[in-house]
Parts: structure tokens; sequence; C-alpha cells
């Protein structure tokens, strides 16, 4: 059965138009899978998802994620973040027939974007929640130090979402064009700021929340880790996943001035 399944030009360029048409006819694509970014369940026969090829020095892997977070699209990692996958995919899902089949355990963020009501005000926000646990940088544990690497940056932790967080200087959220493009945070060398997370393509954000964005000049934005949020599908269910996290201890937040229109 044909899928719905979207495979950008430059996929397209590295698998071929042989195998890329074999997944859209749905002959090497799952009908079920879990989606690379958010790590829940998706089916490629009922959703629109995206084929992410991840490409290492010798080890192609293709994996599948909902359209909605990520865009189909080629990632350059190491072999070294390739070698850490956590399961094998099927098979019949072959990129090169000599290439080992693993989903990679690289910790991607997952950015969503929302409004978040604050002392009778809307406010645009930001959450961010990795695909899997950050580990301080050299450290050979296998903990989860997201939050206490953001709390060293200057964000704080919050047990509620009653007031806006106190604002982060030197941090700022790129929007150009009207779409999201990056957070930026200062440069370790003191010179211009560089991306702490950066869009692989420019995602679109709500004329509501570009226009509260405009407003405030500035950017919530909210930290949770792995499993914390998870991918919610309304705005509503969005707050009860972030005031259960805060109330978990579980949730950072900064204010970010905006940077761009």
């Amino acid at each position: 059965m044909p899928r719905m399944l979207d495979v950008s030009d430059e996929v397209r360029a590295e698998i071929g138009d042989e195998e890329a048409n074999r997944l859209l006819a749905g002959e090497n694509a799952p009908g079920s899978y879990d989606c690379t970014s958010c790590r829940t369940p998706g089916d490629s026969e009922l959703e629109r998802t995206s084929t992410v090829l991840f490409i290492g020095d010798e080890t192609a892997v293709l994996a599948f994620a909902h359209a909605t977070c990520l865009p189909s699209q080629v990632v350059q990692v190491t072999e070294e973040q390739l070698r850490g996958a956590v399961r094998s995919i099927s098979g019949e899902n072959t990129v090169d027939p000599e290439a080992e089949k693993v989903v990679p355990e690289q910790a991607m963020l997952g950015v969503t974007s929302g409004l978040v009501l604050i002392a009778g005000e809307l406010h645009p926000a930001l959450v961010v929640e990795p695909t899997a646990p950050i580990v301080r940088p050299g450290s050979t544990g296998s903990g989860d130090d997201f939050l206490p690497l953001l709390i060293e940056q200057g964000f704080m932790p919050l047990t509620e979402l009653s007031e806006v967080p106190p604002v982060q200087h030197g941090w700022s959220v790129l929007l150009a064009m009207g779409q999201l493009h990056a957070v930026l945070q200062p440069s370790p060398n003191g010179g211009q700021p560089v991306a702490w997370w950066q869009a692989h393509q420019p995602l679109q954000v709500t004329d509501g929340w570009r226009a509260a964005a405009n407003k405030h000049q500035q950017v919530l934005m909210y930290a949770a880790p792995v499993g914390s949020i998870g991918r919610q599908p309304r705005e509503d269910l969005l707050r009860d996943a972030l005031d259960k996290a805060a109330a978990n201890g579980k949730l950072v937040g900064a204010a970010l001035p905006l940077a761009g229109t």
C-alpha cells in the first residue's frame, strides 16, 4: 500500500530514485514506526511521515519521523554517534546492502512552539525536550545532565508557571521572514552569538505566536528532560504537560530577547 511519505530532493539524491520510489510505493517503508524525533509511535499509512537519512563516515541509516516533528532531510553525524544505536531497523529498509542498519541514539532537541497564558496574558513560548538523555561533555556516565547544564547557563528551575521567568541576557531567539531559525547563545570567545539550537529548515509559527513575540519582544523558553513533555497536539495539552513537569521539578525556563521579526 502506498505510504504518506515525504522524501526530500536531498534524501532522494542520496538513496537514488529506485529506492525512493520503492519507499513511496510502500515496499520498503514500515507502516508503523517510532518517530526519530519525539520517539512516539507513528503510522505512515495514516499520517504524513518524513524520511530522515543519517549519514556517517561509513554507515547510512534511514529513519522515519512525523512530518510535524521533522522535515525530510539528510543529517550528517559521526560514525561514533551511529555506533551508539539502540536497536536495528528491519533489514528490508535497505539503503546500502553493506551498511549496518540501526537507529542512532544521538540526542536531538525537539522544539515545540506555543502560546502560554501567564497572569492573564498570552506569551510566545518554545518548549525544548531532547530525544535522549544529555550527558555532560567528557562524562562517561549514563545519567541525564540536561537541566543541570542549563541551570549552570542561567536558566531558572521552575515549580509552577505563574509568572514570566527572568531574562537570560546574551541568549536570543532568531526569527526571520516570520519563521523560526535558531536559539542563539553567547559565544565562548566573546564574538558573535552562536546557535545553541538551529532548525534544519526554518519552522513555521502561527500568526498569533508571531504577533505575541513582536508585542513582548521576547520568547519564553522552557526545557525539560526526555520523556517529560512528549508530543502534544494541542496547546492546552502542552500547558498541562508543562505544569506537570514543573510540579515534578523537571522544568527550567528563561525569557529570551527576540532577534528579527
